[in-house]
């Protein structure tokens, strides 16, 4: 090599070592909301050569974070979760997943929560849900697709099998999208949760694409302080573009083996009890009294069965019975109020959010990196739609960054398999 090009090598050499300087320094912020908490000890980091101050870049929004983060989303194979697809010892299961196997504080012990989980494929994304939400003083029950295959209910039965307070639903429906099914299988759960022996306040329901953006005791506070017995079921009277829902009997159909939902041209009757229909989401927060009343009243089982030929009637079921002035924590006048769900619609960009960063399916964002920043500072108690297999580093900095507020947030001495310390899809590492 002539002295020019050896000069040339050098040179190229000290700017490469510049730039990775100058990048590591860049991005380099805590992962923190507070100014005075103290900032985290990295200990090990490799994607590519970047630190795990990458999620804390992201959550700012850092432009260098997204390119630096694509880089690693495109370059890297995800590591699968240990004992998901494998068999391993309940002990096993509880460390290497990482679940929380104590209350975090005498508030959240006293207070027991139900879930309804409805699921149907990606075990990994359930199994990060999972683990997010779970506390050994609530409940849940796991809804899962009977269309499922079978090594999937089998994977999911395992990992459930090694905890008291989950369980499959005794009753499994073939779900159909918008489709009576839908709303069932939350009803079928529902029936096991009143007959369990937790005494829980609350239960909500989740499907395997969401995610918590609260921790366990800020969802409590939240229940707590805002709504206080109350139900949350989003929604309004039923506008006039959403009327064919309930006014043209729907009837389901298969094409290429998929079951679609199709309008017929028969009129349904007017709504039982004359009861006003209201339009909202599937989601809710609803008490344990509420749930009860609903299993049980004559106005909610003729509503039921009225609804069963009607298009996504999961949309107007709970908020409609919701509205009912002698409901149990009704909230007849309560509009869009709730938080529950932080989504990015469609034809909402440009005037809720800025447009997605990963992709729409169905006008409903699965969310990128560029996402991170409007998620965490979103008020709401879940978001969704999340697709790890995609957007891997998404729900990476999303789990560590919920993992680390329930930590500090804990009153109870750390146990050390709580941590997320071993590797994760990128190899990044933290001392907390």
């Amino acid at each position: 090599m002539n002295p020019l090009h050896a000069k040339k090598s050098r040179f190229l050499v000290c700017i490469a070592v510049c730039t990775f300087i100058y990048t590591f320094i860049y991005l380099k912020v805590p992962l923190s909301e507070e100014p005075n908490e103290q900032k985290l000890n990295v200990r090990r980091a490799e994607c590519g050569f970047y630190p795990d101050e990458l999620c804390s870049a992201l959550f700012v929004g850092k432009p260098a974070a997204f390119k630096i983060g694509n880089f690693c989303q495109n370059s890297y194979q995800p590591k699968p979760l240990s004992c998901i697809q494998t068999s391993c010892s309940c002990s096993t299961v509880l460390k290497t997943l990482h679940f929380i196997t104590s209350p975090l504080s005498d508030e959240e012990g006293n207070f027991s929560l139900a879930y309804i989980i409805t699921i149907h494929k990606e075990l990994e994304m359930f199994v990060k849900l999972l683990r997010a939400i779970y506390m050994p003083q609530n409940i849940y029950c796991i809804h899962i697709d009977e269309k499922s295959p079978r090594d999937y209910k089998t994977a999911v039965q395992n990992i459930v099998n090694c905890f008291e307070n989950i369980f499959i639903s005794s009753k499994r429906e073939h779900v159909v999208y918008a489709g009576f099914s839908r709303l069932q299988a939350d009803i079928n759960c529902m029936r096991d949760l009143v007959n369990s022996k937790v005494q829980w306040n609350y239960v909500i329901n989740l499907c395997g694409q969401d995610f918590p953006l609260k921790t366990n005791k800020e969802i409590i506070q939240y229940m707590k302080s805002k709504w206080n017995g109350k139900n949350i079921t989003p929604g309004i009277v039923q506008p006039l573009h959403m009327k064919h829902r309930t006014q043209l009997s729907y009837r389901e159909y298969v094409h290429s083996g998929v079951p679609y939902l199709y309008p017929g041209k028969t009129m349904k009757a007017k709504p039982p009890h004359n009861m006003t229909i209201y339009f909202g989401s599937a989601y809710y927060v609803l008490t344990k009294e509420f749930v009860e009343f609903t299993l049980t009243d004559a106005r909610a089982k003729d509503l039921l069965e009225w609804s069963r030929d009607t298009y996504s009637p999961d949309e107007h079921y709970w908020v409609t019975l919701n509205r009912l002035p002698d409901a149990p924590g009704a909230t007849p006048n309560a509009g869009w109020k709730g938080n529950l769900r932080a989504i990015k619609w469609k034809d909402q960009e440009g005037s809720s959010h800025k447009g997605c960063k990963g992709h729409y399916i169905r006008d409903i964002c699965i969310y990128g990196l560029g996402d991170l920043q409007w998620i965490i500072e979103s008020p709401h108690l879940f978001a969704n739609k999340f697709e790890p297999a995609k957007y891997p580093l998404v729900m990476d900095c999303l789990e560590r960054r919920l993992r680390l507020r329930m930590l500090r947030q804990a009153e109870v001495p750390i146990q050390d398999h709580w941590r997320f310390q071993e590797h994760s899809y990128f190899n990044m590492r933290l001392d907390v």
